[in-house]
């Protein structure tokens, strides 16, 4: 019965359950751990779970019955170091009380913790070591490094156990709730913490050397020894070296501007790195989340308040503009942008599209995902299907809106007009557009065209302007050079199939063809073409915009590289104050499409 009970201890304690009978002096060690990865050193270095570590708890076979009489007193307990924490030596137990131990194994040495805790280990196998814990002469835990590194934890007193048997212990050089950045340890290397879709990662060199998902984690880099706790918690140690100190946060020391955001919230902006910075947030002085752009994109909403931050530290803010809950189909944002919001295996996704062509799905990974998208628009994606949409230095701002059947029979074209300007030719059932840009810069030159404001003033320096904008068949003449140069005439694309022109308000003539407009070049007006043919056909089909053939299936999954220009990411870090409604989540930036 005493062998059970101490079995269950031990094993309890190595799920990380509290034992206060039987610990007066301090907290159980926890040893637990989380999915292994390959460290610096040549050993395997990740912890095990909790659950792994008691399902290899073993039964001994046999037990010498303890004679010590159990102590009535508490040992006290050892406050925590506030000089640099050195490693207790090893020394060799009696054989007396090596024998007692109840692990299975060769027994090899006795390890003194600062704590007063006794750790003693025996090789089981090649690469295979374990400690047995006690205090205050009970057994009170297990460290099993199977072929992985374990680490245990007793308020603040360390002690990581390798597979090829070597052992440290410490205590302090802790940092508690460490936030995500870069720390430089005693001996001047450097690591970074970071935190994607609520789980830990620990990199050094660009590489990730050690992960926490819910457990404990050990590892070495270089010549130190590294504990990561799943509260965040970084703790580190350097074997030999008489400098010890906790891990030092960098990140704090390239604070560059406070950004001010709705509802009286204040994003803290700092540069971690080239292509990394973090934007902490406070909201009535207090601090209730973290944005972690380490060269990718991340976005927070607080309740229709979005907050982007990119990782050059740029950053983008505004209220609104948004859709919650969007359903699957088609829509435009306030730039003409089109793009389409599928859902595939209850997972949200987006594509933009080209010409009436899908460029690709890009499923949503996370709770939110950021995408930009070719001509400057910035999407945020929701779980439920939202969307938010902002475009940066735009005047027009607005939330997507559903994608209709005159932004389907919607076409255009390009021409080019002389002297370095090139006009986009739109052509819907509302009229015909015209947009002069430059060819260089692409930037719109001279007033937009249309029924209403047909042709350019003459201060303009040009002659641009729209023959018949009332008929199925506009054209636009442009004169670029003086003189007695010839103008030219473009004509403007003919809408698809079974698209007809929208009737004009308060006109109910249809229209018949080019004729009827008897005006000279430069009517601005209706007299002889006053209304358009309506369709009574009954045609509802939705044609995509471009050449593509009705029926055509448009969204195809390409590699994320071929699609928007930021790929999925992951998840900053969790806010938890006073039920504030931020959620945030990192986002992977891709390079920009042509």
């Amino acid at each position: 019965m005493r062998t059970a009970l101490r079995t269950a201890l031990a094993t309890a304690v190595v799920a990380g359950v509290a034992i206060t009978p039987a610990l007066t002096a301090g907290a159980a060690f926890a040893a637990d751990g989380p999915v292994a990865v390959k460290p610096a050193a040549p050993y395997a270095t990740a912890t095990q779970a909790g659950t792994d570590e008691a399902a290899k708890a073993k039964t001994p076979t046999a037990e010498a019955p303890k004679t010590e009489a159990p102590k009535t007193a508490p040992a006290a307990k050892v406050p925590a170091a506030t000089t640099p924490a050195t490693e207790i030596p090893k020394t060799e137990a009696p054989k007396a009380e090596a024998a007692a131990g109840e692990g299975t194994g060769t027994y090899v040495r006795t390890l003194s913790l600062p704590n007063g805790a006794k750790a003693k280990i025996f090789k089981v196998a090649p690469l295979h070591f374990r400690a047995e814990l006690y205090k205050e002469g009970q057994r009170v835990g297990t460290l099993d490094a199977d072929g992985i590194a374990v680490a245990g934890n007793d308020d603040g007193t360390f002690l990581a156990l390798f597979p090829n048997g070597d052992a440290h212990t410490w205590r302090g050089n802790y940092v508690p709730g460490a936030r995500p950045g870069t720390y430089e340890l005693a001996n001047g290397s450097r690591v970074e913490l970071v935190v994607q879709l609520g789980r830990q990662y620990l990199k050094a060199g660009g590489q990730v050397i050690a992960s926490v998902n819910g457990a404990r984690q050990v590892t070495r880099y270089g010549n130190a020894v590294i504990v990561m706790e799943p509260d965040g918690g970084l703790a580190a140690y350097i074997p030999g070296s008489a400098t010890q100190a906790a891990p030092r946060l960098l990140g704090t020391t390239g604070y560059v501007r406070t950004v001010k955001l709705a509802n009286g919230v204040q994003a803290k902006i700092f540069k971690v790195a080239d292509g990394h910075h973090r934007a902490e947030l406070y909201q009535q002085g207090k601090r209730v989340g973290t944005l972690d752009a380490d060269h990718w994109s991340v976005a927070a909403n607080n309740n229709g308040a979005f907050f982007v931050l990119n990782s050059d530290g740029t950053t983008h803010d505004w209220v609104g503009n948004y859709l919650p809950g969007a359903k699957p189909g088609q829509y435009k944002l306030a730039n003409g942008i089109r793009l389409e919001l599928v859902k595939k295996d209850g997972r949200y996704g987006l594509q933009e599209m080209r010409w009436g062509v899908g460029t690709g799905v890009s499923y949503l990974k996370g709770d939110r995902q950021v995408y930009r998208f070719t001509g400057g628009g910035l999407v945020v994606l929701e779980r439920d299907g939202g969307l938010a949409a902002y475009i940066p230095g735009a005047a027009k701002q607005s939330a997507p809106m559903p994608y209709t059947r005159d932004d389907a029979c919607t076409v255009r074209t390009e021409v080019g007009i002389g002297a370095g300007t090139k006009a986009e030719l739109t052509m819907s059932p509302n009229g015909p557009t015209a947009t002069l840009r430059d060819i260089g810069s692409d930037k719109q030159v001279h007033t937009t065209l249309d029924r209403n404001h047909p042709s350019l003033p003459k201060s303009a320096g040009i002659v641009a302007r729209i023959d018949n904008p009332f008929s199925a068949t506009p054209t636009l003449y442009t004169k670029v050079e003086g003189g007695t140069a010839k103008g030219a005439t473009h004509a403007f694309p003919k809408m698809l199939k079974g698209c007809t022109l929208n009737p004009v308000k308060g006109t109910s003539t249809p229209v018949t063809g080019t004729h009827g407009n008897t005006g000279t070049h430069g009517n601005t007006g209706t007299h002889g073409n006053t209304g358009v043919t309506v369709n009574t056909g009954g045609q509802t089909s939705v044609v995509p915009r471009g050449g593509v053939a009705a029926g055509a299936e448009l969204g195809t999954e390409t590699p994320a590289n071929s699609t928007v220009l930021y790929a999925t990411g992951a998840g900053a870090a969790s806010l938890a104050a006073a039920g504030l409604g931020f959620m945030v989540l990192r986002r992977r930036a891709a390079d920009s499409r042509a």
